[in-house]
This record gives C-alpha cells, sequence and structure tokens, in this order.
C-alpha cells in the first residue's frame, strides 16, 4: 500500500486507533496511581591514595586508584559492606535483600564512585545510602590495609552525603503516560492495517480500483430515508441524492459514446445492493431529461419495481414473453413524462430460460424500436444466471456495488461473469457510500437558484480512464447541463 492508502485506512478506523490509544493511556495512568512510589537517595565519595605530593608519585596514585575503583564498586554489593550498614540501622534485611536496593556507579578515568539505594521511604533510603557509604569507608581501610602493619594507602571520603529526596524516583506518571500513549497508538494502527488486510468488503472506489479499472459512472451516498422514500421523485430536486441519479444518466451517456448500448441491464452481485432503486431512478432521470424510456422489471425471482412504482405486476414480462398477450398492451404508463414501465408479471418455474430466450431476444429489440432508452432490472450475478444470460441480448451491462455489501472475491467472480458471456460492461455505480470519511463520494457545486452548496463527483485522478476524463466538464458547463431541459438518450437518434 502507498502512503494514501495507509491515510485512508487510518481515517476508516480512528474510531478504533482513538479506542485503543485511550486504553493504552489509562492503562499507563491506572499503572502509576497503583504502583508504590519509590525513592531513591544517593552519596558519592572520592577515591585518594596517601603519598608524599611529588608528581611522580601523585601520577603513579592516581592510576593506582583508578584501577582499584572497579573493585570497590564491586565491593559495595557485598556482605562485607552491606551487613554492617544492617546492623547499624536494625534492618531486618539480609544482605542479599539490601543488595537488590543498591546500586554503585563509576565513571570512566574518574576515582568517583556513586552509591544509590532505593525504598520505599525517602528517609530510609538516605540513612542507607549514608550507612553503605560509611561502612564501604571502614571496609576499605580495612582491606587495603598492610599485612605488616601501618596505614591504608587508599583513602575514601564521602564529598557528597546522601540527603531524603523530596520526589519518588518511580513511577514516573509523565513517562509512563507518554508510553501508554504511544504505545497505545501503534497497537491502535496495527490492529487497524491487520482489520483491513483481513476485511476484502469493498468501501469505496479504492477497493474497486483493486479488482477493476472499468468506469465508475456514479457513486450514490447512503440515506436513511431512501428506504420509505426510494423514488427521485419523492426528494428534493437539488437534494444530493437526485443529483447523483442526475450525473448517473450524464455519466452513462459517455460511457456509451457509440450510441450501440440502447438498451442498459441493471444488475449486482449480490442482493441487496440496491440495482432495483437505481434501476428505476435511472429510468425516471432519463425519462425526466426528455427520453422516451422504458423500464422492464426482468428480475423473475424477487420483482420489486412494482411496489416502487405502485404498479400492477401480475400481467408483465412473462405475459409477452408466453405469448398471452402484445408487449404494447402489458405497458404501463408512470409519471408526468415519457415514462412506460413493463412490470414482471407472474413468476415463473425457469426464468433463466425465459430471460435467455430468443423470445426475450426479439421482445427487447421491438422496444428499442419504439423507445429512446430501455432500463433492465435484472436478478443478481452471483446466486443466478439470468442477469449473465439476458446480458446477451442488451446493448450493455451497469454493474451496481453495494457499499460493505460485497467483497472484491465477489465483485471481481460477477466481473468475470459478464465476461464469460461477452457482455459489454458501461461502468459501475458505488451504492450506499457514507456521506462523510475517506470512501465519500460527494457532490458539490453552487446551486444560483438556493443559497446554499451541493456536491458535485470527486473523483481519484490516478486511476482515471479516458471515458471519465471526458465527465470532467467544468463545474459551469454541469450545471447547466442539469438546469436545461436536453435530453439525455443511450443512443443519438
Amino acid at each position: 500500500m502507498d502512503l494514501r492508502e495507509y491515510l485512508r485506512t487510518f481515517r476508516r478506523n480512528w474510531t478504533l486507533i482513538v479506542a485503543v490509544t485511550l486504553a493504552g493511556l489509562l492503562a499507563a495512568g491506572t499503572y502509576s496511581i497503583l504502583t508504590k512510589p519509590t525513592y531513591t537517595a544517593e552519596t558519592q565519595l572520592f577515591v585518594a591514595i596517601q603519598s608524599s605530593g611529588s608528581v611522580q608519585e601523585l601520577q603513579q596514585g592516581n592510576t593506582f586508584s583508578q584501577a582499584r575503583v572497579q573493585s570497590y564498586v564491586k565491593t559495595v554489593s557485598s556482605p562485607v559492606v552491606l551487613q554492617p550498614a544492617i546492623d547499624s540501622l536494625g534492618l531486618a534485611v539480609s544482605p542479599q535483600e539490601l543488595a537488590t536496593r543498591v546500586k554503585a556507579t563509576t565513571d570512566a578515568n574518574t576515582v568517583l564512585i556513586t552509591i544509590s539505594v532505593q525504598d520505599g521511604s525517602a528517609v530510609q533510603a538516605a540513612a542507607t545510602a549514608q550507612a553503605v557509604a560509611d561502612s564501604l569507608i571502614r571496609a576499605v581501610d580495612t582491606l587495603e590495609k598492610p599485612k605488616t602493619g601501618g596505614t591504608s594507602p587508599v583513602s575514601l571520603s564521602i564529598i557528597t552525603p546522601a540527603i531524603a529526596p523530596t520526589s519518588p524516583s518511580a513511577p514516573n506518571t509523565r513517562i509512563n503516560l507518554v508510553l501508554g500513549l504511544l504505545v497505545g497508538l501503534a497497537i491502535g494502527a496495527g490492529v487497524s492495517l491487520l482489520k483491513s488486510t483481513l476485511d476484502t468488503r469493498v468501501r469505496g472506489e479504492a477497493d474497486v480500483r483493486r479488482v477493476t479499472d472499468a468506469p465508475l459512472l456514479g457513486g450514490i451516498s447512503f440515506d436513511p430515508s431512501a428506504s420509505r422514500k426510494p423514488l427521485l421523485t419523492q426528494t428534493a430536486s437539488q437534494s444530493p441524492r437526485a443529483e447523483s441519479f442526475r450525473q448517473l444518466r450524464t455519466n452513462l451517456q459517455f460511457a456509451n459514446v457509440t450510441g450501440h448500448a440502447k438498451s442498459v441491464l441493471v444488475t449486482s452481485s449480490l442482493p441487496g445492493e440496491g440495482k432495483s432503486t437505481t434501476a428505476t431512478n435511472l429510468a425516471i432521470a432519463l425519462a425526466q431529461a426528455g427520453s422516451s424510456v422504458c423500464l422492464i422489471d426482468a428480475d423473475l425471482r424477487r420483482p420489486m419495481v412494482h411496489e416502487y412504482l405502485g404498479l400492477d405486476r401480475n400481467a408483465g414480462l412473462t405475459t409477452a414473453l408466453v405469448g398471452m398477450a402484445d408487449v404494447n398492451n402489458l405497458l404501463q404508463p408512470w409519471g408526468e413524462d415519457d415514462l412506460h414501465v413493463l412490470t414482471s408479471g407472474q413468476i415463473p418455474p425457469n426464468p433463466s430460460e425465459l430471460l435467455g430466450s430468443d423470445d426475450m431476444a426479439r421482445l427487447i429489440a421491438n422496444l428499442e424500436a419504439s423507445f429512446d432508452s430501455i432500463v433492465i432490472d435484472a436478478p443478481p450475478l452471483l446466486p443466478v444466471t439470468d442477469a449473465a444470460v439476458l446480458s446477451r441480448h442488451v446493448g450493455g451491462a451497469v454493474l451496481v456495488i453495494g457499499s460493505q455489501k460485497i467483497s472484491q472475491q465477489d465483485l471481481e467472480k460477477s466481473l468475470n461473469a459478464l465476461d464469460l458471456v461477452g457482455a459489454t460492461l458501461l461502468g459501475l455505480v458505488l451504492n450506499r457510500l457514507p456521506v462523510k470519511g475517506p470512501d465519500a463520494y460527494s457532490y458539490s457545486y453552487y446551486s444560483h437558484d438556493q443559497d446554499h452548496e451541493t456536491r458535485l463527483p470527486r473523483r481519484d485522478s490516478s486511476k482515471d480512464t479516458q471515458v471519465r476524463r471526458a465527465v470532467e466538464a467544468p463545474e459551469e458547463v454541469e450545471t447547466r447541463a442539469y438546469r436545461s431541459a436536453s435530453k439525455f438518450p443511450l443512443s443519438h437518434n
């Protein structure tokens, strides 16, 4: 994935990332509160060599003392030093237990020894550090004293006495919170990337482009009220939903620049992606532009067009295919524009055979001679073969993709099914897109009739095809196109 895809993934899962980050911050804060405070007291000693003070002796003594300092650092954690300190303070611990809280260090090329002690009490930490330092001075004096008698050539002196610290050394709440924030953010980002990798559902145009470079004819945002008011005529004329279907109508004309696709089949991969509402509203949009349109409900398994338009479906497509009535007598006019609807008719036991028959091909050819445009609502591709066999009789097919409804694998199977029968794919329609976020396909142009802004399609130019480049006209041209009553047929008569 490139940087844009990473950013898109993070935007999709921003709630997950924020939740995990806050969880990390909360865990760090809880740890800081529950952890018992620990105080650290330090004292520092200077190691010197007893000499007469000549330059040569001083140089030799300095070298000797630096060589001995490392040994004294190791001696600090031994019972020889710690047991006298325990006895002097009356501590109820063993030298081994005290050694875990005592640390001695020295810097390279110096004769300084730093002793630090950790304890739950600031006063106790300072007292212990001082006692260990005094015990080390005595132990070194005893160990370095010559066997023959006399004074020790090494002298240790305390140059920084131990004092009780005013604040605990652990836990460091500020550092813990920063670490918790960073760790939570990293885990959240990792989980979101893993989720995105495992989740192959189609969410937006970026996911579609991983499968195909077919033209994207339009995007329709999710509208909660669409289930109650699915038709284009039931929404405001300047609403984003209405504009999206007008844009789909315009883009479909550019996709059919040769004018051969007078009949268009609208299908999807799986049920519930919105193909029937898309087909119905596309037919209405074409009729509103002045074209004579015939809408055919060819979903002979779950017909829905008659319910959306409030028409009778008892006599329709199947009635004409079995020869019980002439198709011209079965067409039902709808609305104020030149839109006629051929409902499904009675549901037959053999839908695939009827839709793939020569009678169906002749019916479509006869209707093409009478109408400017024919829109066919077909069954989904993957559950049944109806749409695949019917696509051979039409000028082109439009595949509706429901956002978060299908996987990329299912989309690829649907495209292969259309390719296998030699169908002409005019383009894709993304349906149920989110209104906001990285997968939104929104509309924006300024309406001169209303003092508000509506949105025109925002496209990803990295994958544009020739058809999509042709559609990207200046905003003022598209605005005039939407407001004019010019025709947008699927063919040029």
